[in-house]
């Protein structure tokens, strides 16, 4: 396909249609209400799908577990607010087994904030905003071109792993026009055996969440996490700008990262030794790459649209064989270069 001028919003929609999803239900929230607008058009007229305006966020997750029982390929989408009050649904997915794409373009916060961009959902998703010991993949994406690639693979992951996964964007990617290309996909190979689609011929399938059964549900749990174990080994994801001559490596994801991306090749005509590390998949954490660059790095500064989230994954990832300091700024403020400039200076 050409290369077209779009939103981010606009691209996960889009692209999301191209990678076959045929069911979404939302509600509107600043600064995602392009999402649902795009696809209230496009799911009925283009694709012949599903797209409903829910009563509430609780309403549009359980629509989403309803719909991917049948096999189908559903996504919902809000922005930080939203998405707290569809974090037991979320749970309910993850123990169901039931594969469902959820995008959150964060916006300020707590409460209702904002709705300026954030980062402050790092914790709420990478750690597990509902209860029970689940995880969710979450892909953070930097582009918009990043935006429309990763949101096909979100729902390539949902489906191999029989799991939900997060797109975490903000407000600045949400709304932002870059070009953008979307590539061709191919059908989906993935034998769905597990769907509720009637059972003549053979017994009935049972999806449940409820185990009274204590035994029988650290049994599952223990299966979950073996399931984990391995997403972990073969999902990292994660870029590295000049990892093998850097003293400072600067981390940063998302908006954050773009910024961070100007500092250093500025920083580097000037001579200074700084590279960056942006975490692609903020679960599963890129560990494996910063345990490589701790080899050689003297230090790491954080730098988010936060109070300082993702500093604990760092520490945890190097071992805090080095120091890791943070820079960031939050309630809808943006880091700026001079700013990240001044932090490296001062650490």
């Amino acid at each position: 396909m050409k290369k077209v001028l779009m939103c981010g919003n606009e691209a996960i929609a889009e692209a999301a249609i191209i990678a076959g999803c045929r069911f979404y239900a939302g509600y509107p929230i600043t600064p995602q209400n392009e999402i649902p607008a795009y696809m209230s058009k496009r799911m009925p007229e283009a694709a012949g799908g599903i797209f409903i305006q829910s009563e509430s966020e609780l309403a549009a997750i359980n629509m989403v577990f309803g719909s991917s029982l049948t096999g189908t390929r559903a996504m919902t989408s809000s922005s930080s607010p939203g998405i707290s009050l569809k974090q037991e649904g979320i749970s309910y997915l993850a123990a169901c087994e039931l594969p469902a794409v959820i995008v959150n373009i964060m916006r300020g916060g707590p409460g209702l904030g904002n709705i300026g961009p954030s980062q402050s959902d790092y914790f709420q998703a990478v750690k597990g905003g509902g209860h029970g010991d689940y995880h969710q993949i979450v892909i953070a994406p930097a582009s918009v071109q990043e935006i429309a690639d990763l949101t096909m693979l979100s729902f390539d992951l949902a489906d191999k792993y029989r799991m939900p996964v997060m797109i975490l964007g903000d407000g600045i990617l949400g709304q932002m026009m870059e070009p953008v290309e979307f590539k061709a996909v191919t059908k989906p190979q993935i034998k769905k055996d597990w769907i509720l689609d009637g059972c003549k011929g053979r017994k009935p399938r049972i999806i449940k969440s409820l185990i009274l059964n204590e035994a029988a549900l650290e049994k599952f749990n223990l299966k979950l996490q073996k399931r984990y174990k391995e997403i972990k080994n073969k999902e990292q994801r994660c870029e590295v700008l000049y990892g093998d001559d850097s003293e400072i490596m600067l981390v940063a994801y998302g908006t954050s990262s773009r910024i961070c991306r100007s500092v250093v090749e500025n920083m580097r005509k000037k001579g200074r030794s700084i590279g960056m590390i942006r975490p692609i998949t903020l679960w599963p954490f890129p560990e494996d790459a910063f345990k490589k660059l701790g080899k050689n790095v003297k230090s790491f500064l954080v730098v988010e649209m936060s109070c300082g989230q993702m500093i604990e994954d760092v520490k945890l990832a190097i071992d805090c064989t080095r120091p890791v300091y943070f820079y960031g700024r939050t309630g809808g403020e943006i880091p700026s270069e001079d700013g990240i400039i001044k932090a490296i200076e001062n650490y």
